[in-house]
């Protein structure tokens, strides 16, 4: 059945992408989208949104304009979001206002004009550190990080005994741990989402993306994922800057993928109600993934700079269980990490884009972020 759907966040790099699989599955799509200058400077905006999109510029906080694009829609994804984790340990204002009061005022108009359903996008960082276990086989939801010791360099959270603890999938029912401004709005975020649909007769459904990463990410934006940060560096021929040791797993999910699941969430009949990871269901280490990208961009000589210092709200280990996803939805990651980083390349290759990440990693240390 074909469905009417709003893409809040529409005209960025995941909302695009979501629209594009929308309408090949013969959905309308429709875009809201303010086009704020950090995430859709230059031309990224026209390159990347069909022309098949209904396109409405405006802010998620502005309800009347938000009234008018949920007219004649059923379905409404919702992508809105100021992203960054550094960058939200300093504009508090910013991305609380944008995130949350954004969620609200979005619910609001629906609490007066319901609608079936509706997808938020959620995030991994809603954990804080991800599931761990001792060497015993003991399960650890809190892990805490150490203080940093400068002579030994130990990044990992410990045991009661000090030794490193030994990470794990991370699955749904994980406690949240809010390192961050930013994951405190996220979960906010999915947490109005999934309350009042619930109340209201609407259905909710909550994806909790990992590090989504191809083309058409804000090169120019060094708040972005780590990979378009990565590419950036390479781009203007300097080596990717990698926090601590570099050792740091994550999960790097494709954005077809994404767009996929997002899909899914919008069709599926077990969907409403339920919380889920998307990811790839693999992890490597930051540092690989830097040197990975060298390579597939042909510049194998910008060795990775491991600065060995920490960002306030950053984490240590995260990576998905998505075996809920793939139940209850059938949600399986199809793109092969390799030929996603290949096509990275080739898109980045044709692209320019300021390096900021200087810029940004010194406004981050004379406010004490980073240690």
């Amino acid at each position: 059945m074909a469905h009417s759907i709003l893409i809040t966040g529409g005209g960025g790099f995941i909302g695009s992408h979501v629209a594009r699989t929308l309408l090949r599955r013969g959905h309308r799509v429709r875009a809201y989208d303010s086009l704020i200058e950090q995430v859709h400077e230059g031309k990224a905006f026209s390159a990347l949104l069909s022309k098949d999109v209904e396109f409405i510029r405006g802010d998620v906080r502005d309800a009347e304009a938000l009234a008018g694009a949920l007219r004649g829609v059923d379905t409404v994804v919702h992508l809105a979001a100021e992203v960054g984790v550094g960058q939200s340990m300093y504009a508090v204002d910013r991305y609380v206002s944008v995130n949350d009061l954004g969620t609200a005022v979005l619910m609001q108009e629906l609490i007066r004009n319901p609608v079936r359903r509706v997808v938020v996008a959620s995030s991994m960082s809603i954990y804080g550190e991800g599931l761990y276990r001792t060497h015993d086989g003991v399960v650890v939801q809190n892990a805490v990080r150490p203080q940093i010791d400068p002579l030994s360099q130990t990044f990992d959270p410990v045991d009661l005994v000090g030794r490193p603890l030994v990470p794990m999938p991370t699955p749904e029912w994980k406690n949240p741990t809010l390192a961050s401004v930013y994951a405190l709005t996220k979960y906010v975020q999915e947490r109005l989402t999934l309350t009042l649909t619930s109340t209201y007769g609407m259905e909710g459904v909550a994806l909790r993306l990992f590090n989504v990463y191809g083309p058409g990410q804000a090169l120019s934006n060094p708040y972005t994922g780590v990979l378009a940060i990565f590419a950036s560096r390479l781009l203007n021929d300097k080596a990717p800057l990698v926090f601590e040791d570099g050792e740091q797993q994550r999960d790097f999910v494709h954005v077809d993928d994404v767009a996929e699941a997002f899909a899914v969430a919008c069709e599926h009949e077990n969907a409403p109600g339920g919380v889920f990871n998307i990811g790839s269901g693999e992890h490597r280490p930051i540092v690989e993934i830097a040197r990975l990208l060298a390579s597939a961009m042909g510049r194998e000589e910008l060795v990775p700079e491991v600065v060995g210092k920490t960002r306030a709200g950053d984490i240590r280990h995260c990576f998905a269980d998505i075996s809920q996803a793939e139940r209850v939805l059938g949600f399986t990651p199809k793109r092969d990490f390799a030929d996603g980083l290949r096509e990275l390349a080739v898109w980045v290759e044709e692209q320019e884009a300021r390096d900021l990440v200087q810029q940004a990693r010194l406004e981050l240390e004379q406010r004490g972020l980073v240690a």
